[in-house]
């Protein structure tokens, strides 16, 4: 059976996507296959400076593409609903697709505008809070797609409601753990809520495998030279590019046979790299009960309540 591609997403002319942290590494490799595909796509960046070189770049490899910049800072609520407003205006309405990217990994005690440890206010609350103000233009008219990216860190994962901000005790291994585990939490109450409700919306995951991005070098780089050595030896053994990376994202994104609450990542042993296939996931990221205490936790951290209508 030939591996699944790029060449397998259909024609996406018409459809509108939005990017998380699309200005570099797998974010950036999601949005030009995506708007080669012919989707209008957003790219949502913190840093607009480094989200323009992104937009020229897609511009230039795909010439007409429709492609825009929304500024998004996932780390301070405030510029989350900004974007929020300014991405419903861009898309006209409707999204198609809503790829939830951005994140950080393995730093050092840090907390977000809105004093939350940041790590889990990143990965994880500012795209919940995004979503949810979202979900009015999500499914308005079309199907759509909510696809959250988690990581292999999920599986050493715990969800500890009582140190959720590192306040009792900060490990940033463990913290980066619980914030990718709440990603699959909230991807399968998200999948819950919209059947329930009706919407027409289903939300997916997909982890990257072990991919040559900055997030795999931001966190561990701030340890130390000694890290850093450790991490450009393990970089050229066991890593796949980007492009390679971003495979099962696109996956979950586009393929039709796709379905609600599937986990996407690399099909070779370990699922460190390889052609994208159904992923392993832990048995705490199962847990029903666990994803319905972090939803309800997270609406009252962020002050966001996904209204499903």
């Amino acid at each position: 059976m030939r591996a699944w591609s790029t060449d397998d997403i259909p024609d996406l002319t018409g459809s509108t996507a939005v990017v998380t942290g699309a200005n570099s590494g797998i974010g950036a490799a999601t949005a030009l296959a995506l708007a080669r595909a012919g989707a209008l796509t957003v790219l949502a960046c913190r840093s607009p400076e480094r989200g323009e070189r992104t937009l020229k770049a897609i511009r230039a490899a795909v010439p007409g593409a429709e492609v825009r910049l929304v500024p998004l800072d996932l780390a301070d609520l405030a510029s989350v609903r900004t974007a929020a407003d300014a991405l419903a205006r861009t898309v006209d309405g409707q999204l198609d697709l809503l790829i939830n990217n951005a994140g950080v990994m393995a730093l050092p005690l840090r907390l977000t505008a809105d004093g939350f440890e940041s790590q889990f206010g990143i990965d994880h609350l500012g795209h919940f809070a995004l979503t949810g103000l979202l979900l009015p233009v999500l499914g308005a008219s079309a199907p759509s797609r909510v696809v959250t990216v988690s990581s292999l860190a999920h599986l050493f994962g715990r969800i500890d409601f009582g140190n959720l901000q590192g306040e009792r005790g900060y490990r940033s291994w463990p913290a980066y753990g619980q914030a990718k585990l709440a990603n699959l939490l909230f991807t399968d109450e998200l999948e819950r809520r919209a059947r329930h409700a009706g919407r027409d919306i289903q939300a997916l995951a997909a982890h990257p495998g072990l991919s040559a991005t900055e997030l795999g070098q931001a966190g561990p780089l701030m340890a130390g030279r000694v890290w850093a050595a450790k991490l450009e030896r393990a970089t050229r053994l066991f890593t796949q590019p980007a492009s390679r990376g971003a495979l099962p994202v696109l996956r979950a994104a586009t393929d039709p046979a796709a379905r609600g609450g599937e986990y996407y990542g690399p099909r070779r042993p370990l699922e460190v790299r390889g052609a994208p296939g159904p992923a392993r996931r832990s048995a705490r990221a199962r847990d029903a009960r666990t994803a319905g205490a972090l939803w309800e936790e997270s609406a009252r951290l962020t002050g966001v309540s996904p209204d499903f209508g």
